[in-house]
């Protein structure tokens, strides 16, 4: 019984020094006075979103050469021309003098990509005419069009 409350004491004992708040010391405080600086450089303006999409969108090709198997629908929904296969008969319509028919294409054509000249309206239009869904006529968010048409949806 001696050994168990001798026991009992030490463990009692250990739990409360090993459980004690620690000291730790405290720093000293320093103050240090603010200065203000003065930046006499201009300083160059980040871009705008517009003028990025617009730098990049002036990269894009304006013609593109069809291969063997392709068609309008592939050709729009490519990335670099319209990443949008709705809007194949803004191809078409740029090149009516070398496609009569818009299901024949042939291998070997060069056909004009339009980049500019024309307006959301056109694009709802062609869209439509290409079979989106009347509730869905509006470009989608990842879509290649002019800076101002994106604009005009909020996208940029």
């Amino acid at each position: 019984m001696k050994k168990l409350i001798l026991l009992a004491a030490v463990f009692c004992l250990m739990l409360s020094v090993g459980c004690a708040k620690k000291q730790v010391a405290q720093d000293d405080v320093v103050v240090v006075e603010e200065t203000e600086v003065v930046v006499t450089e201009d300083q160059a303006v980040p871009p705008t979103p517009m003028e990025i999409y617009e730098a990049e969108y002036s990269k894009l090709p304006t013609s593109h050469v069809v291969t063997k198997g392709e068609c309008l629908w592939w050709i729009a929904e490519y990335q670099q021309v319209y990443n949008d296969p709705f809007m194949w008969p803004l191809i078409y319509k740029a090149n009516r003098d070398q496609i009569k028919n818009p299901d024949l294409i042939y291998a070997g054509q060069t056909l004009e990509v339009p980049r500019t000249g024309y307006s959301l309206d056109e694009v709802k239009a062609a869209r439509k005419e290409a079979g989106a869904s009347w509730k869905a006529l509006d470009p989608k968010q990842d879509a290649v069009v002019p800076g101002e048409i994106k604009a005009a949806l909020g996208y940029l």
